[in-house]
């Protein structure tokens, strides 16, 4: 697909997770300690935008030498979300990931 056919069509149709076709699709919470350099948010990012994947909610605060960022992705399967984890674990900038669901408004 080149980069004229993306503007296209208006929603980009969602990925299939062929390890989790029959699973639960829901909103995630990861929780992120990344070293404070000027790529590192884009790396991260990157990781779903790989996948054409677009967070509802990021959050990125520096603390001394070191970034707290929160992203929240609705849409995954737990065993994507994972995945996707593990990828950001494996980012050299990367200190600490912590996923979990995302807490629901009531």
């Amino acid at each position: 697909m080149s980069a004229l056919e993306r503007f296209d069509s208006p929603v980009t149709p969602m990925r299939d997770d062929v390890w989790a076709a029959d699973g639960i699709y829901s909103c995630v919470h990861y929780q992120l300690q990344v070293e404070a350099e000027p790529d590192s948010l884009c790396r991260i990012l990157n990781l779903f935008a790989l996948q054409f994947l677009t967070p509802h909610k990021v959050l990125m605060a520096q603390e001394g030498d070191l970034l707290k960022v929160e992203i929240e992705i609705a849409g995954l399967s737990w065993h994507r979300a994972e995945l996707i984890a593990q990828k950001m674990r494996n980012l050299i900038c990367v200190d600490k990931v912590h996923l979990q669901l995302a807490r629901t408004a009531d």
